[in-house]
């Protein structure tokens, strides 16, 4: 079967089908070949989907969508403003710490681009290039799916089961998340000094910044309440995903005062338009994920790599060195789904620590979504800033580098990744 599967998820993905069809058509055609009876199609796609954790995606989602929907972003760009607006690149220091904060609300990359992009592009561009300022909210976005709560960090650890908690991923995702951010203002700093971009927010004061740091308090809470409660073992993930529901609507009619009935419809329907996608593609792939048990491909595959090396690192590298090339050409999510089952299982009998393993999966498909010809973010912000993917690209190499640095130290340094969620009692 797997052959006929493989050859056929690769043969529509490169005719441009959607990749959740193409995993199901494929494995359709996959269990004619093996033989199978066509009713372990439904069975394994309800089985899994019918999941209680997964709920914390389109519960996540709708909470972002309400929050954007809510006028956050303005009183985020206030915050930050106080903070660094009047540094060398100071309009980027805004977006990257507007991101920052965003991530931890949102937990989709996506939905923060489309937010960031829209709101601070116009007026980034007057005083830097277009292309340097599409790059710099496209960085600020990716730190949505690293910084907890993390749509893909649950989508992990649904895939692989009981030996990665939530939780646990979300800690882990702490501190690389703040060195990811503290590298893009650097960089954002030295780019902008090399170019003479002039400065331009106001002078920085004690008491505008607790002004603004009261305006934006309610919001910078909601990633305390909800994470907290999630890492406490107050609520499960998907209880605090509902918890951020209703903060967001707490937020929007009653701080902010900016959300009204009207605006619930749209949210809604923007989350669960994203939550299908995701909800499309597990409920395909599972029935792929089975007919590669049933041909054993899972023994065979760790039973090479042990034959290749005994080395943990050697197959930590190798492993790194396969998702790089996946994040180039499939989307994260079908990514996860599919390689996630195969991969883990493996790890865990090279003895690679599953927090450790699960956490640097994540982020080097996180910064795929950054890299051509398939970086969603990078078609997301061409096509906010009405911008070709060649000028984007000359100004986003170098915050793509320093995602991969960042990988690599946390490699090399383990306890960048571990420190905090062990601390925790993970």
């Amino acid at each position: 079967m797997t052959p006929a599967i493989i050859t056929t998820f690769l043969g529509f993905a490169l005719l441009r089908m959607p990749l959740a069809f193409a995993l199901g058509l494929a494995s359709l055609i996959g269990l004619y070949v093996g033989g199978m009876d066509f009713s372990v199609l439904p069975q394994r796609m309800m089985h899994s989907v019918n999941s209680f954790p997964l709920m914390a995606i389109p519960l996540f989602m709708l909470a972002g969508e309400l929050m954007v929907a809510a006028g956050i972003l303005q009183r985020l760009v206030d915050f930050a403003n106080s903070l660094v607006g009047r540094v060398h690149g100071g309009l980027a220091h805004v977006a990257i710490v507007a991101g920052m904060v965003l991530a931890a609300v949102s937990g989709a990359a996506v939905a923060s681009a489309s937010a960031l992009g829209s709101s601070l592009v116009p007026s980034m561009r007057q005083q830097y290039d277009t292309g340097y300022s599409s790059a710099v909210v496209a960085s600020a976005a990716n730190l949505g799916a690293i910084i907890p709560p993390s749509n893909a960090m649950i989508v992990y650890a649904l895939m692989a089961g009981s030996s990665v908690s939530v939780g646990g991923l979300f800690m882990a995702g702490v501190i690389p998340g703040l060195l990811l951010a503290v590298g893009f203002m650097g960089l954002a700093s030295f780019i902008a000094m090399r170019r003479r971009y002039p400065l331009v927010g106001g002078e920085i004061g004690l008491k505008h910044v607790l002004v603004q740091t009261w305006r934006a308090l309610p919001i910078l809470l909601m990633p305390v309440v909800v994470v907290g409660g999630i890492v406490t073992g107050a609520f499960t993930p998907t209880e605090g995903a509902a918890i951020a529901v209703v903060y967001a609507l707490l937020i929007g009619f009653f701080v902010t005062r900016k959300l009204r009935l009207a605006d619930l419809p749209k949210a809604m329907f923007n989350a669960a338009v994203t939550a299908a996608m995701v909800g499309a593609l597990i409920a395909f792939a599972s029935t792929m994920t089975f007919a590669f048990t049933i041909d054993l491909i899972p023994m065979q595959l760790s039973s090479w790599l042990q034959g290749v090396t005994s080395d943990p690192l050697i197959f930590l590298l190798l492993v790194m060195a396969l998702l790089i090339a996946v994040g180039m050409f499939i989307e994260s999510n079908a990514a996860y789904i599919m390689l996630v089952p195969l991969l883990a299982p493996i790890a865990l009998a090279y003895g690679i620590d599953p927090l450790l393993f699960g956490f640097l999966f994540v982020m080097n498909l996180v910064v795929g979504m950054m890299t051509p010809p398939v970086g969603v973010l990078l078609f997301v912000m061409c096509g906010i800033s009405k911008i070709s993917l060649n000028e984007l690209m000359k100004s986003a190499w170098p915050f793509i580098v320093f995602q991969y640095v960042v990988l690599i130290a946390c490699i090399a340094f383990p306890g960048i990744v571990t420190w905090l969620p062990r601390a925790l009692g993970y």
